[in-house]
């Protein structure tokens, strides 16, 4: 199964564009030409591209999913870098997950300012701040304490 440039982004998933950079890139071969000098794709091409669209899709990448693709010529071998490669990966993920946890609790916080207020909301003045808690938050947390009591 011959498929042109168009064609074989269609069934990859990429544009033309995204296949002729990763061609440029050397995270594909350069494909098959007709007399033309139109791109061929074969199966065998779209099994790596296939390969790079999973690969990205679990965080790799594309120098990550070039060291990949150097692996998966010989697996046997490949193992225990294999697993190093994606270990580190997931400490990655683990940390940005980390931090998106970190952000999306600031910006609970700082839509709960605006919660009640009348006249507006501080998330200007809150991003506006150096401080790490503005006088607005302060007040609010010290309303908070105080209807605790």
């Amino acid at each position: 199964m011959d498929l042109t440039i168009g064609k074989a982004a269609i069934e990859s998933g990429f544009t033309p564009d995204t296949l002729r950079y990763y061609e440029r890139i050397r995270l594909m071969p350069p494909p098959g030409r007709t007399s033309g000098r139109q791109r061929i794709y074969r199966e065998r091409d779209l099994a790596r591209l296939r390969f790079i669209r999973r690969a990205q899709a679990v965080g790799f990448s594309l120098d990550e999913i070039r060291k990949l693709l150097r692996f998966r010529e010989n697996p046997a071998r490949s193992g225990r870098a294999v697993r190093k490669l994606a270990a580190i990966k997931h400490e990655q993920l683990k940390d940005q997950l980390e931090t998106l946890h970190a952000i999306e609790g600031e910006l609970a916080l700082l839509l709960s300012l605006c919660r009640g207020l009348p006249g507006g909301c501080p998330i200007l003045e809150e991003l506006d701040t150096d401080d790490s808690m503005s006088k607005t938050r302060r007040e609010m947390v010290r309303g908070r304490e105080a209807r605790r009591c």
